[in-house]
């Protein structure tokens, strides 16, 4: 019972989110998830950026 009121209070800020910043967050997620198979990731910080900059306009 404690955990599962631990995992909301975690997921609160993303579920109530405006629908802008919900989609950067999904997206950063999916890129994360894209890069975590790479030996070493590069550019992942301007991946973000450019979500973010497109997201915005």
């Amino acid at each position: 019972m404690n955990e599962e009121v631990n995992v909301s209070q975690v997921q609160e800020p993303i579920t109530t989110a405006p629908p802008e910043i919900y989609q950067i967050i999904e997206r950063v997620l999916s890129l994360e998830k894209s890069k975590l198979s790479l030996r070493s990731p590069r550019n992942i910080n301007d991946d973000i950026v450019q979500i973010i900059k497109e997201v915005i306009q």
